[in-house]
């Protein structure tokens, strides 16, 4: 997980000129997201490819935060509701941002949305990156009390309040229930404890193969516990004083994945497998068949490595 606190100046290297020059006026018929300063239609809020500009500028008065998500996504279904109600808990001083990346190609280009469920924020206009995956209620409760201390140290303390006539008319969100198997791993992912999640993911799989939202979840839960409490540094160290260390190479690996260091990730589990003997070879293809999976099989970064993979076994 990035720590969006590490100094005070703004970072992320994502281009979002294109994104900030469009109008401000939303399409005929679309209410505009929000209004910079004073009051939302809500603290929740769905943003498009063509409404993000008044979402840049509302960043100017309190931190915005991005949930990057798709409609398949199986752990965006699980991070979504943590996102809104810590948001809403913490009573305007936080907007969130939701854009589908598929209905919104320059967002998600522009964002570099290679892993889903992706969380960035505004701050002022500019870009802080905060974390990928799903992770437990405490850590977002964390990473966005850094947030708000970061926007303080740029400036950005303004609170925003839900307008009244928005309020009476918004309905009761209906979410649907999520099959048993999932709300289990959902409640252990929420207590942090990932080897109960995976059981529960596990299980639905062996229930129904082809359940792709367990899968996904599966991948994502069993990267967060491989990495959970991980000294990156350390991480890098042992792996460089052992370059044919298949556990310390895969430790690095992850991390990088976790950190959306993807093509470094794939280079590193790939110069591993050119260097071993072939009869050692097979935990680490499994390892990189693992991460393409959770990085997304139509991702340019593994139809590169899965293609550069086939090279070394043929």
């Amino acid at each position: 997980m990035t720590d969006p606190t590490s100094g005070a100046a703004l970072r992320g290297a994502v281009d979002l000129s294109a994104l900030r020059n469009r109008p401000a006026t939303p399409p005929a018929g679309q209410e505009a997201p929000a209004a910079p300063g004073g009051s939302v239609p809500s603290l929740v809020m769905d943003v498009t490819d063509d409404t993000f500009a008044q979402v840049l500028e509302l960043s100017r008065t309190v931190p915005v935060v991005i949930d990057l998500w798709a409609e398949w996504c199986g752990p965006c279904k699980q991070l979504s509701p943590v996102l809104e109600r810590v948001v809403t808990e913490l009573g305007g001083r936080l907007v969130l941002a939701k854009v589908d990346v598929d209905a919104n190609p320059q967002l998600s280009q522009a964002f570099r949305a290679q892993s889903i469920p992706m969380v960035v924020a505004l701050v002022a206009g500019q870009p802080v990156p905060m974390f990928t995956g799903a992770v437990p209620e405490q850590q977002v409760r964390e990473v966005f009390a850094q947030l708000l201390q970061l926007a303080a140290q740029n400036g950005v303390t303004g609170t925003v309040s839900v307008s009244e006539d928005a309020a009476a008319e918004a309905p009761e969100p209906v979410e649907p229930p999520l099959p048993p198997l999932h709300a289990e791993a959902f409640e252990a992912i929420e207590a942090g404890d990932y080897p109960r999640a995976i059981a529960a993911y596990e299980k639905a799989l062996t229930e129904n193969p082809r359940d792709a939202d367990a899968r996904a979840g599966l991948g994502q839960v069993r990267l967060l516990d491989r990495v959970q409490g991980a000294d990156l540094q350390a991480a890098r160290a042992a792996a460089a004083a052992a370059p044919t260390d298949v556990e310390a190479q895969f430790a690095v690996a992850d991390l990088d994945i976790a950190g959306g260091h993807v093509d470094d990730a794939f280079d590193r589990l790939l110069d591993l497998f050119a260097q071993l003997p072939s009869d050692q070879r097979a935990p680490v293809r499994e390892r990189l068949l693992e991460l393409f999976a959770l990085v997304g099989d139509a991702d340019p970064r593994v139809t590169h490595a899965r293609a550069r993979l086939a090279s070394l076994l043929f």
